[in-house]
């Protein structure tokens, strides 16, 4: 994904990188580890057990050796939030009170039609879709149902809900008109290709409409719901260059106000839930889309807040989903407690049943610690009434409460354990303490024992393994990480060597890098990386600028990687000659056998 500036100022993007300090933007969402001069932690972009993900902060740089991502803190709030690069630094612009200015500017643009256009076509068919609901006869139908939810005139306004009649061709021919591309509308899932290969139908159809908007409130995707019976019931548009939805959450946009306030978000299950919570009283609240919880929303999510409700269905599907939740939530730092709803009931018809003012008080205020949940979910696999189960709940029982590091807390928990059950405290909490001492054996060695969700369990000299880099290939490297601290070295190197680089990525970094310097500009790797305008040279920068080089530049060391540089390609036809000449021996050629062989001596020579 190339990250243009659009109209955004030069002294705008240097104003927020110099606010948002690398260390704390990355350490909102990542437990970081001190060791040397970096900062290391757990990637929040891939899975791994042993930490990958490291952080600079003089140079205002992260980089994981596991997946390659890197960048400064734009980047990383990118990532993290699935936004675009003016996005991220308007975001951040305004957490730090730095005014941007409307309008074109002086800012690098690189202009991106296609995901513009999509943009607008979202816009214009979500407005659509929004039109047909509420004014036409195709919508009647649709309107009686949602109303029959509770559905509100003003939540159908404020969620732009809409309808998609039954037909093949009512948001094609719109979009046809207005001249947009329909081979970009199907690419960016407004569309479906025919099954015969030829034109393009609408994918939605007898469905009501939900909008998908990301976090700055621009229309990226449709939710769908049939209207009457068929299958699937619930349809989404597919993931595209604007939606992904392993990193979007819906509403997000509209709750980010209310989170901002409360540091605390409501993780719903489905988008139905959102609106009628919001109707509720519930303006902090968020849903998937499509999928499951993943990483990446809970890394989002610890971007925004200190803490998560978990409101999930109350039937058996519901609160398993919410024991899968807890560990993931918890991983990267989120405090999480579970809204415990009647068995079979989802919130929507909590709220339809009994009210918003009651699930407020009984669901969302009442919601239970972590640890309280699974006790309550445990139960319910066991019937306490037989022998047999109680103790087969007691013993799963005490193997959470015996993990707590607080004696308060397990306290606590075992006289309810042992109020409900009629059992002895004290032989509960001796049965806690053996199993307690049992598990502290088994910890194993780590380097943060305190917050187990991120230890890396790595020895004390653990280093990661590189594969062994060509001589040519480690002395490109080495001259941008020197280049990268000082425009002299930049300099001597761009006069010896300019951008004859061997590596197409290190050549067009070399050549940024000369442009950089050219403009005045200080040695700043955080703030060049903002000056590139491709992901892939991003990464190569953040890769390379984890690398250990001298202080200060040893014109001997550049001439000498300088050298190692020019050779590769000397070496590399002195290779295709050895290969040519043995062409020609194989062939009884021996006089151009014997011609090659001098032009190899000559480049030898060279």
């Amino acid at each position: 994904m190339a990250s243009g500036h659009g109209s955004i100022p030069e002294e705008v993007i240097e104003s927020v990188l110099a606010r948002h300090d690398i260390v704390e933007t990355v350490g909102k969402v990542v437990h970081l580890t001190k060791r040397g001069k970096y900062l290391w932690g757990l990637c929040p972009f891939h899975s791994e057990s042993t930490p990958s993900f490291t952080v600079t902060p003089d140079r205002g740089v992260f980089h994981c050796f596991g997946c390659g991502m890197g960048g400064n803190a734009i980047k990383f709030r990118m990532e993290i939030e699935g936004l675009s690069f003016p996005e991220a630094v308007r975001i951040m612009a305004d957490e730090s009170d730095i005014a941007v200015p409307d309008g074109p500017s002086g800012g690098h643009a690189a202009p991106d039609p296609e995901r513009d256009r999509l943009l607008q076509a979202y816009d214009l068919s979500a407005k659509f879709y929004h039109f047909l609901l509420k004014n036409t006869e195709y919508g009647k139908e649709a309107m009686a149902y949602l109303r029959s939810r509770n559905f509100s005139d003003k939540m159908i306004d404020q969620f732009q809900i809409g309808f998609a009649p039954d037909r093949w061709d009512t948001l094609q021919q719109f979009l046809e008109k207005r001249s947009f591309d329909l081979a970009e509308m199907e690419r960016g899932g407004l569309l479906s290709a025919r099954s015969e290969g030829r034109g393009y139908v609408d994918r939605f159809r007898g469905r009501i409409i939900f909008p998908i908007a990301n976090r700055t409130g621009k229309t990226v995707a449709f939710a769908a719901r049939i209207l009457g019976e068929g299958q699937p019931k619930y349809l989404n548009s597919p993931e595209s260059r604007l939606f992904n939805k392993s990193r979007l959450l819906y509403n997000l946009h509209q709750a980010r106000a209310s989170i901002r306030k409360t540091r605390q978000i409501v993780l719903f299950e489905g988008y139905g839930d959102v609106i009628s919570a919001w109707e509720a009283g519930v303006h902090n609240g968020v849903a998937t889309m499509g999928t499951s919880l993943t990483e990446g929303h809970a890394a989002l999510m610890k971007t925004l807040a200190d803490e998560v409700v978990v409101a999930y269905d109350g039937d058996k599907a519901g609160q398993a989903a919410a024991m899968k939740s807890i560990p993931m939530l918890e991983n990267v730092g989120l405090r999480v407690k579970i809204a415990v709803l009647p068995s079979g009931l989802d919130p929507d018809e909590f709220i339809g049943r009994y009210g918003g003012e009651r699930f407020m008080d009984q669901v969302i205020h009442a919601a239970v610690s972590t640890v309280k949940f699974k006790l309550i979910y445990l139960k319910k696999g066991h019937i306490l009434l037989e022998e047999d189960g109680k103790i087969a709940y007691v013993k799963e029982a005490l193997e959470i409460i015996a993990a707590l590091p607080s004696s308060t807390e397990r306290e606590v928990y075992l006289k309810e354990i042992a109020t409900e059950l009629n059992l002895s405290y004290e032989s509960l909490k001796q049965d806690c303490n053996l199993l307690r001492a049992s598990l502290q054996k088994n910890i194993p060695e780590g380097d943060n024992n305190d917050k187990r969700w991120n230890n890396g369990r790595h020895k004390k000299e653990q280093v990661q393994k590189r594969a062994l880099l060509p001589a040519y290939h480690a002395a490109e490297r080495s001259l941008l990480a020197v280049m990268f601290q000082d425009a002299d070295a930049a300099a001597y190197v761009n006069e010896r060597l300019g951008d004859a680089f061997n590596i197409e990525d290190h050549a067009a970094l070399a050549a940024y890098l000369y442009a950089y310097y050219a403009q005045g500009k200080q040695p700043d790797l955080s703030r060049f990386l903002s000056s590139l305008q491709d992901d892939k040279l991003e990464k190569t920068a953040a890769s390379i600028a984890m690398m250990e080089s001298p202080p200060a530049w040893n014109p001997q060391v550049l001439d000498d990687c300088i050298r190692e540089v020019r050779k590769y390609p000397v070496q590399r036809q002195m290779e295709q000659k050895r290969e040519e000449m043995i062409r020609a021996e194989r062939a009884g050629d021996f006089l151009r056998a014997a011609q090659i062989a001098s032009e190899i001596i000559a480049l030898e020579r060279q």
